[in-house]
């Protein structure tokens, strides 16, 4: 048995799938690995389904709290017993618990990563709305970090516990498992697939305890949530985290220094990176200054990178510049102090602040790119022109 075996506890949530719960119990049992079942207000036979294996673990409630709140018990529970690694595996039958050894290889070539079981989205007898929820799920998923994964929606996974301890979430529910992963990305955990098998019972056999309209609704709210974080903290900051010397090199050797455009379009490209990284749309200034720069054909990373002004640091200077500059043009009062203005705040003054950013936007811009055309003028040779 590997170091990492010793480490290592499978945990079954379930909740009314005493049909196949068993069957499931006794497949990963024969892997000689800890086993902890959380009941999660099961209303079937599946307390006493649970008493036939002694060996195991089990925590049950009588209330159905949702898939979330039974892994976050579970993981909990691991956490506290020691256990560096929790296995996953729904109780639904649809996973073979003969794919653990793959866990357990791959977690020894990568040790604390956050391992998804990646099924076949074309294999028989596939739910429709199965692929769908998976595809919606990976967009969201890669908007949110910048990670692309096949299968961000399958239940067989394994978390590295030490790892994700700390992280809080605010769900509960279908949705939780989605939030832990974004949540662990931006901690710096990696996140990735391997291929694991798939089983799908005919229609008729299927109990699924997905609910379309409502769970929709909460993944929906969700990553409305989860995005505007990341656009509002987690690109920013990782931008920031990414100035190093040699990057910053690179990007002004490839973007500026040795770049076939001329100075007045890189100057237009960073006077309206800096525009849209004020104007208030606050969530989406990048996705908007992405898009635009490229229907206006401006170098789309010069203006990315321009409109990360708004930086979480640099937020408090450009409300109140926005707001002071909206009492200028409407001649309305100046009632707060900088160290009062927060987007609350400006709630009861959205006209002034509104008015006043998008003023203070355009001359921010506009002093941006003059500058830079100025300083590229006096600095940045032209190149030589080749006559025949």
């Amino acid at each position: 048995m590997t170091i990492a075996e010793q480490e290592i506890i499978v945990i079954i949530p379930t909740y009314n799938n005493a049909g196949t719960l068993g069957q499931v119990i006794r497949d990963v049992l024969s892997y000689a690995l800890p086993v902890l079942v959380v009941n999660d207000g099961s209303t079937d036979n599946t307390s006493e389904i649970l008493k036939e294996f002694p060996q195991i673990q089990a925590i049950e409630y009588a209330k159905n709290k949702g898939k979330g709140h039974a892994l976050r018990t579970g993981l909990s529970s691991a956490t506290k017993q020691g256990y560096r690694y929790a296995i996953t595996i729904d109780s639904d039958g649809q996973h073979f618990a003969s794919d653990i050894p793959v866990f357990l290889r791959e977690i020894e070539r990568t040790p604390d990563s956050l391992l998804i079981g990646s099924r076949n989205l074309d294999s028989e007898n596939m739910p429709g709305k199965n692929s769908f929820a998976n595809r919606f799920s990976n967009f969201w998923f890669r908007l949110e970090t910048g990670v692309k994964l096949a299968d961000t929606q399958s239940g067989f996974r394994l978390y590295p516990l030490k790892k994700i301890q700390n992280i809080r979430t605010l769900t509960t529910k279908y949705e939780y498992e989605l939030e832990l992963i974004v949540r662990a990305a931006w901690k710096g955990i990696t996140v990735r697939n391997i291929p694991v098998n798939v089983y799908y019972p005919p229609r008729e056999e299927r109990v699924s305890h997905f609910r379309p309209f409502r769970d929709f609704t909460r993944i929906s709210l969700l990553n409305t949530v989860l995005v505007l974080l990341a656009f509002l903290w987690y690109w920013p900051l990782t931008c920031f985290r990414s100035i190093t010397k040699e990057n910053v090199r690179n990007f002004i050797s490839t973007n500026i220094t040795n770049s076939g455009e001329s100075n007045i379009r890189i100057s237009s490209a960073v006077g309206f990176g800096v525009f849209m990284g004020i104007v208030p749309i606050w969530g989406y200034q990048m996705i908007a200054a992405g898009v635009l720069a490229h229907l206006m054909k401006l170098n789309k990373v010069i203006t990315l990178v321009a409109s990360n002004i708004s930086l979480p640091p640099m937020i408090p200077f450009l409300l109140f510049g926005s707001y002071a500059m909206g009492g200028w043009v409407l001649g309305y009062p100046i009632t707060l102090s900088f160290h009062e203005v927060t987007f609350e705040t400006l709630k009861d003054s959205l006209i002034q602040y509104l008015v006043g950013s998008m003023v203070f936007a355009t001359l921010c811009g506009l002093l941006a790119g003059l500058i830079c055309f100025c300083v590229l003028s006096v600095t940045r040779k032209p190149k030589p022109v080749c006559n025949g």
